[in-house]
């Protein structure tokens, strides 16, 4: 069985870092703010599903995103969702969005006020 993954070099961080220096990258968070799971009530972006977003000096955005789960009954819904979202913020040319499951998506991920509203602080 071959696995069509790349391997991971040895020290290379598992998420890529954002470019959270753009104009841009408030307002993009904010769009992806906008985008719920529909079976948690708690946006993707303190769900932590949203693991990297790049923009470009022509502003063109490329998010890398999950889901809770690969058989997330909304996997071919939810990154349109956020093409959609992001794709509104005044400014942005371009919206590429990548779905990964590397790494997997945890509980450790969400932001305090995702747990918090979940219930679990």
């Amino acid at each position: 069985m071959s696995d069509n993954s790349e391997p991971l070099m040895e020290g290379a961080p598992l998420i890529q870092p954002s470019t959270t220096d753009h104009p841009l990258h408030e307002a993009v968070v904010e769009a992806c703010r906008t985008v719920f799971d529909p079976e948690i009530p708690v946006n993707i972006y303190d769900l932590g599903l949203i693991y990297t977003i790049t923009i470009s000096d022509a502003n063109e955005v490329k998010i890398v995103m999950t889901l809770t789960a690969p058989g997330c009954p909304v996997a071919g819904e939810m990154p349109e969702w956020v093409q959609n979202a992001v794709a509104s913020v005044a400014g942005v040319q371009d919206v590429d969005v990548e779905m990964t499951f590397q790494p997997q998506w945890g509980m450790d991920m969400m932001s305090d006020e995702a747990r918090l509203e979940l219930g679990f602080m």
